[in-house]
């Protein structure tokens, strides 16, 4: 059977990166990895399989429809998934102009380039394609002590940053219900593992407290994210490739609900057991409250029972098991934090304006 050919964007990110290394691993498809190489995008990251034949990389923007539609017509994929996003909600409080660029603009510009080229296809291939684009549970807005986030909660966006990402879904669903685009869409709770970027909470808690810098945590640290293993989403996205109902939208979550205090203070334990000769055990002092970010939502949490009933998709690693797999890729890999860390990036706060 011939191997099928899947365009990814954003296969250079922190998700979209694991995903191209996943596949690759696994030989499920031939990968055409388009990233635009911003601050969060780096081919440290695929140095494993830049050279394998299964994996083209392309540096270019989903902004760009020409570039999308020589792509589309050289490679013939089956299926799209759109990673390509700007994703920091304390960036998009500093430049919200950057995320409404490439989340909305560039979800249309892909959406169109891949309209017109499923339209053409035979229909055998018509019938098969499918357009994944993967989104966020911010887009919901905050929850209060209970409840969860489900595919049929109504949208809420409080940052620019999920505001973007809600634009960018509801033009996703608009080309499949007016076009018939085959789309799936996904919204995921807090990734974390290899290869993120460390601008985000826990690499960022790694990498301070290693160096004996402040550990800053937001107000009393008791907002609440659900955390979810890295592997675990790719798996999901695998599932709702093989199964998903086109039209639908999946939740996934880790079931892992933890306000940032008690992350903060697993990442310390970790590394106190794991480097007993540190200068700066133990690592809690470290810990830091600082001024709140402007609109920070509580709580958020996910019901993935639509993904575990219809797909029979569960997430594998625990909060505990995850997060100490983590702690130790960082250690491990310290020469790739430093690489992509590359000065416009010094671990400062960010979205500290309103």
């Amino acid at each position: 059977m011939t191997q099928p050919t899947w365009l990814v964007t954003g296969g250079a990110g922190f998700i979209g990166g694991n995903f191209v290394l996943r596949q690759i691993a696994h030989r499920h498809a031939r990968i055409v990895n388009l990233d635009a190489l911003t601050y969060a995008g780096n081919l440290d990251t695929l140095a494993s399989v830049m050279e394998e034949p299964d994996h083209i990389f392309v540096h270019g923007s989903i902004t760009d429809r020409k570039r999308l539609q020589q792509l589309l017509a050289e490679h013939r994929p089956q299926v799209i998934i759109n990673f390509a996003a700007e994703s920091h909600v304390d960036r998009s409080i500093d430049s919200p102009g950057d995320f409404i660029h490439t989340n909305v603009v560039g979800t249309f510009e892909l959406l169109e380039a891949a309209r017109q080229y499923w339209k053409e296809l035979p229909q055998g291939e018509r019938d098969a394609f499918r357009f994944l684009h993967i989104s966020t549970d911010e887009v919901y807005g905050s929850l209060g002590a209970t409840g969860k986030f489900t595919e049929t909660t109504p949208y809420q966006p409080n940052s620019p940053y999920s505001a973007s990402k809600a634009g960018s879904d509801h033009l996703v669903r608009a080309y499949h219900h007016t076009y018939g685009l085959p789309t799936l869409t996904t919204n995921c709770s807090n990734n974390y593992g290899p290869y993120q970027f460390p601008e985000k909470l826990i690499p960022l808690m790694i990498l301070n407290a290693l160096e004996g810098k402040p550990l800053p945590i937001y107000g009393r640290g008791l907002n609440v994210r659900d955390w979810l293993y890295v592997e675990d989403h790719c798996r999901a996205i695998e599932r709702v490739l093989e199964s998903g109902r086109p039209g639908e939208v999946y939740n996934v979550g880790g079931n892992n609900e933890k306000t940032n205090l008690e992350v903060v203070n697993t990442i310390c334990h970790i590394l106190d057991q794991l480097l007993p000769d540190s200068p700066h055990r133990p690592h809690q002092q470290l810990i830091t409250f600082v001024k709140d970010r402007p609109g920070h939502d509580l709580r958020y949490a996910i019901d993935a029972g639509k993904i575990q009933q219809e797909l029979g998709w569960a997430p594998e690693e625990t909060f505990d098991s995850g997060i100490e797999k983590t702690v130790r890729w960082y250690l491990d890999n310290l020469a790739w934090c430093r690489r992509v860390t590359d000065g416009s990036y010094r671990r400062e706060r960010l979205g500290a304006t309103a």
